[in-house]
């Protein structure tokens, strides 16, 4: 399922230096620039607000975003964001404009289903997530949403693995040189427990028969 990208709208912005990137700040307004593609670069100029709200959100430098320069499509993705030193809040943002066919390293959330199938929770077990999120190398063009991890039929101590997640075509993730782990089924914390009382009655008995003897 393909993302619903975040719009974030700007104008453009005839000046450039200082001069004219302080006169923006003054209206409440980030200065940027927006560069690659085969194009010339451009100067721009971004709700203050809006930015600070999407750079709160998080994630937003492995976000794809809809810029709208004057109403015109521009699919990018943030570079970089200068901060101001003392209030850390942004005075300048870089962004690279993308082609459908650009490739681009971002971080999908892992959705995790049939909770309800899965032998293991139903005993009381545990859903340890080890990575709620998957870096993946991915085309402009075709992001997920999410990636999927179906729980139907895991038992406690199964692991989700990255190999047992389909990925979306012409995608793959960063982490090539093993299978890693995103979820287990661990056991219930009262089972755990009493494996811990017997593990402790076991070593306390030879020292009992040493006293008897």
């Amino acid at each position: 399922m393909a993302n619903e990208t975040p719009v974030l709208n700007a104008t453009a912005r005839a000046g450039t230096g200082k001069g004219a990137a302080r006169s923006a700040r003054r209206e409440g307004l980030v200065p940027g620039v927006i560069y690659g593609g085969g194009e010339d670069p451009i100067t721009i100029n971004v709700k203050f607000n809006e930015l600070l709200k999407m750079l709160r959100a998080g994630k937003f430098l492995s976000t794809l975003l809809n810029l709208k320069i004057d109403g015109k499509d521009q699919r990018v993705i943030c570079r970089a964001v200068q901060r101001d030193i003392v209030k850390d809040l942004p005075t300048h943002v870089d962004f690279l404009r993308l082609s459908a066919r650009s490739r681009i390293n971002l971080y999908i959330p892992v959705d995790f289903q049939n909770h309800e199938e899965s032998p293991g929770l139903k005993k009381g077990g545990v859903l340890t997530i080890v990575r709620p999120e998957v870096e993946l190398k991915v085309t402009a063009s075709d992001i997920p949403e999410q990636l999927t991890a179906d729980l139907t039929g895991l038992d406690v101590g199964d692991t989700i693995t990255i190999s047992s997640i389909t990925l979306p075509a012409g995608s793959r993730p960063m982490i090539t040189d093993r299978d890693f782990v995103i979820a287990n089924i661990a056991a219930p914390s009262s089972l755990r427990s009493s494996d811990t009382e017997e593990e402790d009655t076991e070593a306390e008995t030879p020292e009992e028969t040493t006293e008897e003897a």
